[in-house]
């Protein structure tokens, strides 16, 4: 892992953040905090009684101190590994520190995310969706897209239709990711029954994205559902074929947008978005310069750029052909596409990995709004 930039750290699924005695250390003082504010709380309420105040003044907001944001080692999240490697974030957070942790499962960011160990992160959407689900809408908001495609089915050349896949074992990043869900209800659509467990019709077993292409390799998968650049690297490097591209099952009948779907977006703690909007506001504007860069610029710098943060943030730079197919298959937009958000659920919930529920609230647009050119609408699931 490059030391090269500083405060930057990864983590993995199933891995503690942050050791035991520090969270001791966390929690007295959070303990302490909540005692002061408590007392606090009371005297002011006593000096405004006292002055026959009408009303008190709302909590001033001041910008955080550190900005601690995650995100994927993948191509998917490429706005987040230029903003980070060309500085687009960290120049708009002025005197704000910029530390950054890389994830390689959504499960892992979000159990950071609602712990307090990063305060936002680019994720896919099924599992943002999961978390405003279980905490009751307590616990993110998204506040931006950053990328739509770059998914596809891929599968052993000898498959040629869905007919085929019976009995067949395919793989998907995370139980409850957003391919992970893709794939399954797309399975239902074909009229296979899936299990959580890996039975049904159709075997699918959750598996890390790298560990993926080697059992492809080895004959011992059938095929899977990945985000780019992995879809592209069973194809070019493993002989693998496309049976479903996602972006053909969109037709824009929920946004406009025929073909785009979120792949990526960003998401943020509410309570930190609650006591700092100065610094999402800050985190949105280089956001938004990442995605214009990735808009902008021709496609051998534009592949140069996020190769060279690829290597230092997962270790290894793509071949030159894996990066330009993947990116090829990818929309860099700061739309998050609300409109596909009641359909995302509803195939979490026909696939077992999620509860039906109100979406009301998942989106606060209004500061993405306030800095991008742009405008994006909540589709009427929040604020914009």
């Amino acid at each position: 892992m490059s030391t090269s930039r500083p405060g930057m750290t990864r983590i993995v699924a199933g891995e503690s953040q942050t050791p035991k005695r520090r969270r001791a250390l966390e929690v007295a003082l959070a303990v302490g905090l909540v005692l002061l504010i408590s007392v606090g709380a009371v005297v002011a309420s006593a000096v405004a009684r006292d002055s026959n105040a009408t009303a008190a003044p709302d909590a001033a907001t001041t910008p955080a101190a550190e900005l601690k944001l995650g995100y994927f080692g993948n191509i998917t999240h490429a706005t987040a590994l230029v903003g980070v490697q060309k500085g687009f974030i960290a120049k708009e957070l002025g005197d704000t520190k910029l530390s950054t942790q890389v994830f390689n499962a959504g499960p892992a960011a979000i159990e950071a995310l609602n712990a307090g160990a990063i305060d936002a992160t680019y994720i896919g959407p099924n599992p943002a969706i999961n978390s405003f689900v279980k905490s009751k809408g307590e616990s993110i908001s998204i506040i931006a897209g950053a990328a739509s495609g770059g998914a596809q089915l891929v599968v052993k050349p000898e498959i040629k239709t869905a007919a085929d896949l019976k009995g067949k074992t395919l793989a998907s990043p995370q139980l409850g990711g957003t391919q992970d869900v893709a794939l399954r209800a797309w399975l239902g659509k074909q009229g296979y029954k899936t299990n959580t467990d890996g039975g049904g019709d159709v075997a699918i077993n959750p598996t890390e994205n790298a560990q993926t292409l080697k059992l492809f390799q080895d004959g011992k998968l059938d095929g899977a559902w990945l985000p780019e650049p992995w879809a592209s690297r069973l194809v070019l490097q493993a002989g693998a074929k496309v049976l479903v591209d996602e972006k053909d099952l969109w037709d824009g009948s929920l946004t406009g947008k025929a073909g785009e779907f979120p792949t990526t977006i960003l998401i943020v703690n509410k309570k930190f978005a609650a006591e700092h909007p100065q610094t999402v506001e800050a985190l949105l504007k280089g956001h938004v310069e990442a995605v214009k860069w990735l808009n902008d610029t021709p496609a051998a710098e534009k592949a140069a750029v996020v190769n060279a943060a690829l290597k230092q943030d997962a270790g290894k730079a793509l071949a030159q052909n894996v990066i330009d197919r993947s990116l090829k298959n990818i929309v860099f937009t700061v739309d998050p596409l609300a409109g596909t958000f009641k359909k995302l659920l509803q195939d979490g919930v026909d696939a077992g990995t999620t509860k039906q529920a109100d979406l009301n609230g998942l989106f606060d647009l209004r500061a993405l709004n306030s800095v991008a050119t742009e405008k994006t609408t909540a589709a009427g699931l929040g604020q914009d």
